[in-house]
C-alpha cells in the first residue's frame, strides 16, 4: 500500500475516462498521487469509476468493486470509493449488498470525494485533467446527457437530459491542450449532432468544429456519436473544406428495416438512413462511416436481420461494431416487449454479421496499398512503430505498423507512410520522404 496514492479505476467509455482524468487532476492538486488503472490495488485509497450501459459492462464494473472490496479486506486498501454510471443508477442497492465500500457517488457529484477526504475543489483547475491518453491525443465531452429515448437505452435513464457545455468554455479546454501539446481531438458525446439545441433551439456542432479547427496547433478532429435523424448537413462541409478535419465520422444506425427502426423508436426511416449515407458520401469525397448495429432487438424476425445483411453488404461501411441486445430495465422495450429473439438465434445473427463486416473490412484495407497516408505514431510495441491514419480513432479502429528500421520515430509526430500489406483490420507500411 503506497501511501498518498490513488488508484482510479475507469469502466466503459470515454466520456468516463474524461471524468477520471479531471477528478485525478483534482487530486493531484491537492496533494495525491495517481495511478490510473493499475493492474492490481496498489494505493492506500481507489476510486472505481463504473458502466452501467449493458449488463455486460455492469458486471464487469461489479466483478472489479468486488476485487477491490477484496484488497481492502486483506488490508491493501485503506480506502475505496464508487463513482459513475453504475452507481448513479443503483446507488441504494449498491450500498446494502456492499456495505465494504467507503461511500458511492453518482456520475456528476464525484468532486464532492475532496471532502470526504478533507480537501476542497481547487478553482484554477477547472476544466483541466490529467491525460491518461498518449500526450498527442485527448478526448473532448462536449455535452452530457441524451433526448433522443431510443427504445432500448438506458442512458437518458443515467444521465438525464442533453446539456450542452458553452462553446468558449470548450475551445478554452482546447486551447490549453493545444499549449499542453496535443494535436489531435476526439470529440465525443452521448448525440454529438445534438449541440447547442438545448441552449437555444439551434445546432451548433458546425459552428463548433469550424471554430475549433481554426485554433493554430489543432492538426487533426474526429468526431464519434451522431445520430441520423436530422442530421445537420451543413457540417459536412466543415469536413470537407476544413483540412485538419478528419475524413470520418462515427454515427450509430443500429438497424435498416422500417419495422426495427419504428420499434426501437429511431425516428427515422430506412430510406431517410439511405439517403443520408448517399449525401455523406457525396459531399465529404473519401469519408470513411463508423457505425453500431443491434441484432436481436424484440420482434426482429428472420426477414429484418437479412434486410440488415443486405444494408451492410451494399453500404460497405469502413468501420462497423455490432452487438447484440440485452433487456436494459426501466426502458420503454424493457417496459412494453417481450425479449423474444432466443439467446443462441442472437449469437448466430452477431456471428454472421461480424463475419460479413470482416470480409468488407479486409476489402477496404487492401485498397490502401500502394497509397502514401499521412499516419500519427502512437506508440512502439516490439519490433513496430504503430500509428493511426485520419481514418482510425484510437482502440477501435485498424492501425498501421511500421518496422522499426534506423530510423527512429517520435510519438505523436506526423509521417508520410506507403503502404505496402494489408490484413483485415491492420495495415502495414514503410515511411517515405
Amino acid at each position: 500500500m503506497k501511501k498518498n496514492q490513488i488508484d482510479i479505476v475507469t469502466m466503459g467509455c470515454s466520456k468516463n475516462l474524461v471524468d477520471s482524468e479531471t477528478l485525478m487532476k483534482l487530486f493531484e492538486d491537492n496533494g495525491y498521487h495517481c495511478v490510473h488503472d493499475p493492474k492490481r490495488p496498489q494505493g492506500e485509497i481507489a476510486v472505481i469509476n463504473t458502466c452501467g450501459f449493458i449488463e455486460d459492462a455492469k458486471q464487469e464494473s461489479i466483478d472489479t468493486i468486488l476485487e477491490f472490496i477484496q484488497a481492502k479486506e486483506e488490508g491493501r486498501l485503506r480506502k475505496l470509493y464508487v463513482m459513475g454510471c453504475l452507481s448513479q443508477r443503483y446507488q441504494k442497492e449498491l450500498e446494502a449488498e456492499m456495505p465494504e465500500v467507503d461511500k458511492f457517488y453518482g456520475k456528476f457529484n464525484y468532486k464532492e470525494l475532496l471532502k470526504e477526504l478533507g480537501k476542497a475543489d481547487v478553482p484554477a483547475c477547472s476544466g483541466t485533467r490529467h491525460l491518461t491518453t498518449p500526450h498527442h491525443y485527448a478526448y473532448i465531452k462536449i455535452s452530457e446527457g441524451c433526448n433522443r429515448r431510443c427504445a432500448y437505452c438506458a442512458i437518458p435513464i443515467i444521465t438525464g437530459k442533453h446539456v450542452s457545455r458553452p462553446i468558449d468554455e470548450i475551445l478554452d479546454e482546447v486551447r490549453q491542450l493545444v499549449a499542453d501539446g496535443v494535436k489531435e481531438f476526439q470529440i465525443i458525446a452521448q448525440e454529438l449532432t445534438y449541440y447547442g439545441v438545448d441552449l437555444d433551439g439551434k445546432h451548433h456542432i458546425t459552428e463548433l468544429i469550424s471554430r475549433m479547427a481554426d485554433i493554430p496547433g489543432v492538426k487533426w478532429i474526429r468526431l464519434h456519436y451522431a445520430y441520423p435523424n436530422q442530421f445537420p448537413l451543413d457540417l459536412l462541409d466543415v469536413m470537407r473544406e476544413k483540412p485538419n478535419v478528419c475524413k470520418y465520422l462515427d454515427i450509430a444506425l443500429q438497424h435498416i428495416s422500417d419495422n426495427m427502426l419504428n420499434r426501437m423508436h429511431r425516428h427515422v426511416s430506412k430510406q431517410e438512413t439511405i439517403d443520408l449515407l448517399k449525401t455523406i458520401r457525396e459531399r465529404v469525397p473519401g469519408i470513411h462511416i463508423r457505425t453500431t448495429l443491434m441484432v436481436g432487438f424484440p420482434g426482429e424476425t428472420q426477414e429484418d436481420f437479412h434486410e440488415l445483411l443486405e444494408f451492410v453488404r451494399t453500404q460497405r461501411f469502413e468501420r462497423m461494431g455490432a452487438f447484440a441486445y440485452s433487456e436494459e430495465e426501466g426502458t420503454y422495450s424493457a417496459n412494453n416487449y417481450e425479449d423474444d429473439v432466443p439467446a443462441e438465434v442472437k449469437q448466430r445473427r452477431l456471428d454472421e454479421l461480424m463475419i460479413l463486416q470482416q470480409e468488407i473490412s479486409a476489402e477496404v484495407e487492401a485498397e490502401k496499398v500502394g497509397k502514401i497516408l499521412k499516419v500519427i505514431i502512437d506508440r512502439k510495441e516490439g519490433d513496430y512503430y504503430i500509428g493511426r491514419t485520419e481514418f482510425c480513432s484510437p482502440e477501435v479502429d485498424p492501425e498501421v505498423l511500421i518496422k522499426a528500421g534506423e530510423k527512429r520515430l517520435r510519438m505523436g509526430c506526423f509521417y508520410n507512410v506507403k503502404i505496402t500489406q494489408s490484413e483485415e483490420f491492420d495495415l502495414y507500411g514503410e515511411v517515405v520522404k
